[in-house]
């Protein structure tokens, strides 16, 4: 009787750990930094069966303001260079996509849609990108950059829809 206890305590032992390596890879998280340098905030991404939702909560930005968020492809934040390292949107292999929820070919995949920073200077969301996943294949975000710009994308102009200076950035691990 005692061998079948320790052996239904491993077991579930096992599951339990299975579970949550499985969840902790359907998971990942980005910590912003500002142009400064400092830490400014983070975000929490949960993947989901199509796509990735993300939360996140980034101080120190415009006051009353909407701005551009977007996936970019390198997983650089580097604070020296204006957060260019990040380089440009991400486009999961699609490079004939172009920027933009309006534009004809787009949009692409790490386009998302402008966010609105409170009085406080706080950003506050949840956005689903259905476009992307946290580890598949082509569509994967995880170590690529979240970058928060210092204007509200137009959802059309190329590269990059007029969206001005990169305040933010996250590395997504």
């Amino acid at each position: 009787m005692m061998i079948r206890v320790i052996i239904a305590l491993a077991v579930s032992a096992g599951l339990a750990a299975a579970a949550s390596a499985q969840q902790s890879s359907q998971t990942a998280t980005a910590e912003f930094v500002g142009t400064d340098g400092t830490d400014i905030g983070r975000a929490t991404l949960m993947s989901g069966g199509k796509g990735v939702l993300i939360e996140m909560e980034v101080s120190g930005l415009p006051k009353d303001t909407w701005v551009a968020f977007h996936v970019h492809e390198d997983g650089r934040c580097e604070v020296s260079q204006g957060f260019e390292s990040a380089g440009k949107h991400f486009a999961d292999g699609n490079e004939g996509a172009e920027h933009g929820f309006l534009a004809i070919q787009g949009p692409h995949a790490g386009d998302m849609p402008n966010q609105y920073v409170g009085a406080d200077g706080v950003l506050r969301a949840q956005v689903f990108n259905s476009f992307v996943s946290l580890d598949d294949k082509a569509t994967a975000i995880r170590g690529r950059a979240l970058v928060i710009h210092a204007r509200s994308d137009d959802n059309r102009s190329q590269p990059a829809g007029d969206a001005g200076d990169r305040l933010a950035c996250a590395v997504i691990k």
